[in-house]
């Protein structure tokens, strides 16, 4: 199992940023993906996630704000930030759960991990 990010950066308050984690070594369109990230001194966070149906899902200090997508035929997740805040700011990591039931909201059931991202958000 791989996990390959790519997207970070740094940008003002109010700019946008799309992070991409290209997988492979498993069935991609038949995992659960998400989005985590961890700010320091906090607990990691399950960001947002896609079911292999499509279906998805985020926390509330997000929603409205990101979308988590993917594209099966390659192998690779999205997730758009848009209208971003310095709270924000965070190592962002994709993961995947291969889980079959379909939690996809349980953040316990992820298991691999890419390398993290870092997104900086300056006010």
């Amino acid at each position: 199992v791989q996990l390959v990010e790519s997207g970070g950066g740094s940008v003002q308050t109010g700019g946008s940023l799309r992070l991409s984690c290209v997988a492979s070594g498993f069935p991609f369109s038949r995992n659960c993906m998400s989005w985590f990230r961890q700010a320091p001194g906090k607990v990691r966070e399950l960001v947002a996630f896609i079911s292999p149906d499509g279906m998805t899902g985020y926390t509330d200090s997000v929603k409205g704000r990101f979308t988590v997508s993917k594209d099966n035929a390659k192998n690779t997740l999205y997730l758009q930030m848009n209208s971003l805040k310095p709270e924000d700011t965070a190592p962002y990591y994709c993961a995947r759960s291969p889980d079959s039931s379909g939690w996809c909201h349980r953040d316990d059931l992820y298991v691999h991990w890419a390398q993290g991202t870092q997104v900086t958000v300056s006010s």
